[in-house]
């Protein structure tokens, strides 16, 4: 049986506040057990509120995860942009270990003017650079999502990220199913991927998102929509699932945030899992 790990990317929608300790006890009264975590505009958590959120979500049973700021891009032109991408990065990845985080997702380059085969090289330099120094710092547990990307200017193809993550120790793929779609046309094998994943870097773990996509001028683009427009569908995601003795965690990154990931739960206990 596999184990599944469901919740919002950030405060849900129904917390009486808006913080991240009020957000994980709204997850658990929800009846989820997981929430991504947002610093998608900067890390504004002290340190001493990231230990305070880790023992909440602990005592709660809620997994959490960490989403790193946007502004990061390890291929940038500019040094100074790289040496505070590095920075972006290895201050989510001390809040996340100090609120217990198994992972953080981040958005890791665009190509700009180099090929992808060049900026893959210098993604593998810097971000390597960067794990060294995480744990050096003493940051041990986290791991270093490399998230699959929407778009064709940026660095996440599948292969991308699961080659990164066969070269870097403590590097795992942090699978966005809709990004992965969009990037490929609009086409996805669900079970091929997972089982990719398995077999090529012996996961016991998927970090994933789940949400829908735009589609405009015969392509789909990185736009969230909620999970009725089915771009990509979610029941076949849960069908392979729920074949497989796997543990996954689905982070809801729908404008619909608990809503979506209530809907996906139902799909998952109709199917015959227990939460």
């Amino acid at each position: 049986m596999p184990k599944i790990y469901l919740g919002p990317a950030g405060v849900p929608h129904s917390a009486k506040k808006r913080n991240t300790i009020e957000g994980i006890k709204t997850v658990k009264e929800l009846g989820l057990n997981a929430m991504e975590v947002e610093f998608v505009q900067g890390v504004k958590m002290s340190p001493e509120s990231a230990e305070e959120a880790g023992k909440v979500a602990l005592e709660l049973g809620v997994r959490l995860s960490v989403h790193a700021p946007y502004f990061i891009n390890l291929c940038s032109e500019d040094k100074e942009k790289v040496e505070a991408s590095k920075k972006r990065i290895l201050d989510t990845a001390d809040r996340a270990e100090r609120m217990n985080a198994d992972a953080i997702a981040i958005h890791i380059a665009f190509y700009g003017k180099k090929s992808p085969d060049e900026c893959y090289q210098i993604v593998k330099a810097e971000l390597g650079e960067v794990v060294d120094t995480a744990r050096s710092m003493g940051i041990k547990n986290v791991k270093f999502g490399v998230e699959t990307m929407a778009k064709e200017t940026a660095f996440g193809t599948l292969d991308e990220v699961i080659s990164i993550s066969k070269e870097i120790k403590g590097v795992i793929p942090y699978i966005d199913w809709a990004h992965t779609f969009a990037r490929q046309g609009g086409q996805i094998d669900y079970g091929e991927i997972i089982d990719r994943l398995v077999r090529e870097l012996n996961l016991s773990h998927i970090n994933s998102h789940f949400e829908s996509l735009v589609f405009r001028n015969g392509k789909y683009i990185d736009e969230h929509l909620p999970i009725d427009n089915n771009t990509p569908p979610f029941e076949p995601l849960a069908k392979e699932i729920m074949k497989r003795d796997i543990s996954i965690t689905l982070i809801c990154e729908s404008p619909e945030l608990e809503r979506d990931a209530l809907k996906m739960k139902k799909v998952l206990e109709d199917l015959g899992y227990k939460f």
